[in-house]
C-alpha cells in the first residue's frame, strides 16, 4: 500500500491542538483519517473517537489507521453529531476540519453536547479551509456565535499558507 500523505494543513491544525498521550479526543468528520493518523500517533493511554456520516469516510479512517484500532486507540463509526451518544464521557479535546454545520445551519443541540462532554479547560478546535476570503467573516461569526451561546469562550487563530482558519472554543 502506498504511503499516504498528509495535508499540511491537517498537519498545521493537529500541531496547534497540542495533543497529550492521555487526552481524549472526538474528531468530528474524518474523512480519509490523516487526522485521525496524527492524533493517533500522539496517544499512549488516550483514545481518539472519530465520527463520520459517510461510510466510506469510516472505511478509508480504519483502513488507514487499522493499527491503531487494533491497538484501542482509535475507534471509528458512521454516525453524525447530532445522534451521537459519546462513549468517552469526558473528552479533552474535540477537532473537526472543514465540517460546515457549525456555520451553515442552527446547531444549538450538537454544541450543546459538545459542552457537556468537553472537561473544563478542554476545548473544541474548529478549522476551514480560507482559500475563499470572502467566505472567512460569515465561517467565524457564526462558528464563533454557536459556541459562546453554549458557554464556550472563543479565539480564532489563521495560517496564511495555506489559509486555514481555526476557531478555538475553551471550556
Amino acid at each position: 500500500m502506498p504511503v499516504q500523505t498528509i495535508p499540511p494543513r491537517i498537519r498545521w491544525a493537529v500541531e496547534l491542538m497540542d495533543i497529550q498521550p492521555n487526552d481524549q479526543v472526538l474528531e468530528i468528520g474524518c474523512g480519509p483519517g490523516a487526522g485521525a493518523e496524527l492524533i493517533c500517533a500522539k496517544l499512549e493511554t488516550g483514545k481518539l473517537f472519530a465520527i463520520d456520516r459517510s461510510e466510506s469516510g469510516v472505511d478509508r479512517t480504519k483502513r488507514r489507521n487499522q493499527a491503531y484500532v487494533d491497538a484501542g486507540r482509535l475507534v471509528v463509526r458512521q454516525i453524525d453529531l447530532a445522534t451521537l451518544r459519546v462513549p468517552v464521557k469526558r473528552l479533552t479535546k474535540v477537532f473537526a476540519f472543514n465540517v460546515n454545520l457549525f456555520w451553515v445551519r442552527p446547531c444549538d443541540d450538537e454544541v450543546a453536547l459538545l459542552h457537556e462532554r468537553v472537561v473544563p479547560g478542554g476545548a473544541v478546535y474548529l478549522f476551514y479551509d480560507a482559500s475563499r476570503p470572502d467566505l472567512v467573516p460569515n465561517i467565524v461569526k457564526k462558528t464563533s456565535d454557536a459556541l459562546v451561546k453554549s458557554g464556550f469562550r472563543v479565539s480564532v487563530v489563521e495560517q496564511k499558507a495555506p489559509a486555514v482558519i481555526g476557531i478555538i472554543g475553551r471550556r
